[in-house]
């Protein structure tokens, strides 16, 4: 219903007008260059929510940073089987098992190609289909990555979702290290890594070093978990996000920001759903955060909230820019 309503709404101008003064905060200290590419605001959109880039336009008037779509994959697939999404309101927490439902390249390709007045960066997240052996797999990220690349301003390598049979065991040192360095013989864009948050400390730090020396530019923390025991009335199948992640994933970033920060572009998400949340990883070694189950929560009113959030922190610390706070706590 909500990417029906911002589809109509961004198919008239005047009412696509009419949200973006609404909600879209102006703030210079809040803009920061990264891969020479400028992002207005840190705070981004995840993937899953917007998969076939049908309501770009809309979800930037909403006043984020940056946008990412899909996660697309070289052939059109259904996804798993209905139900596959199920609400956890008190805990303001989700649980999917989508399983990349997308319309596949061609047509993604074709719908990005045609985006009109889109001026924040859009990442694309790739991930491979759920027919497509684990031993072909980097085949189809390669596909991926060289038919999409005039579409978008980055890439985001899926290996981490637990809703595609076989994915989540591409996430090895050699497995990684490969599929980054084929994938970027085919593009100049920034290629991204997404872990999971089921990854032992040591684990995930291994191979976001591992990526990154491949030629990753970057990490995300993280997708969903699979750790039913967090959450009361959670089972298989599916991924857990919101609140119910948000410890898991800030103590990542703080594992592999203690390793890489610096060295690449820290993406942090899972369990944002407030300013303070947003800071919070922002001091931890984020450049950039992004949120989805928090929306679906907070509403379309989350964002700028989140942004003024950020601007206020800055007034409170002094600070001139946001990259004075990017890593702050990173000592402490």
């Amino acid at each position: 219903m909500a990417i029906r309503s911002m589809r109509l709404a961004q198919s008239m101008r005047a009412p696509l007008g009419l949200i973006s003064r609404h909600y879209r905060v102006e703030d210079d200290r809040l803009s920061q260059e990264i891969w020479h590419q400028g992002f207005r605001n840190p705070v981004g959109l995840a993937a899953g929510f917007d998969k076939n880039g049908q309501a770009l336009g809309a979800l930037q008037a909403l006043g984020f940073g940056f946008l990412e779509a899909g996660t697309v994959t070289p052939m059109p697939q259904r996804g798993n089987p209905r139900p596959r999404m199920l609400r956890f309101p008190a805990e303001r927490s989700l649980q999917n098992s989508l399983g990349f439902n997308n319309l596949g390249a061609e047509e993604i390709s074709r719908r990005l190609g045609g985006l009109r007045g889109i001026s924040v960066p859009v990442g694309v997240n790739i991930g491979k289909n759920r027919t497509t052996p684990v031993d072909r797999a980097i085949e189809d990220y390669v596909f991926l990555v060289d038919r999409l690349q005039d579409r978008c301003s980055f890439f985001v390598v899926n290996i981490s979702s637990p809703n595609t049979p076989g994915l989540r065991d591409l996430q090895q040192k050699d497995t990684v290290k490969e599929l980054v360095s084929e994938c970027a013989k085919k593009t100049t864009r920034p290629l991204l890594v997404k872990l999971s948050p089921d990854l032992d400390d040591q684990a995930i730090v291994e191979l976001s070093v591992a990526a990154v020396g491949a030629g990753a530019s970057g990490i995300i923390l993280t997708n969903t978990t699979t750790d039913y025991t967090i959450l009361e009335g959670a089972s298989p199948p599916g991924g857990l996000s919101g609140r119910v992640l948000r410890q898991r994933s800030y103590e990542l970033l703080r594992a592999v920001a203690a390793e890489l920060f610096g060295r690449c572009v820290l993406i942090s998400v899972g369990g944002i759903d407030s300013a303070t949340e947003a800071i919070k990883r922002l001091r931890a070694g984020a450049s950039l955060v992004q949120i989805y189950t928090g929306l679906v929560y907070g509403g379309p009113g989350l964002v700028s909230e989140v942004v003024r959030g950020i601007a206020q922190h800055l007034d409170e610390c002094g600070a001139r820019s946001v990259d004075e706070i990017i890593g702050s706590d990173l000592d402490k």
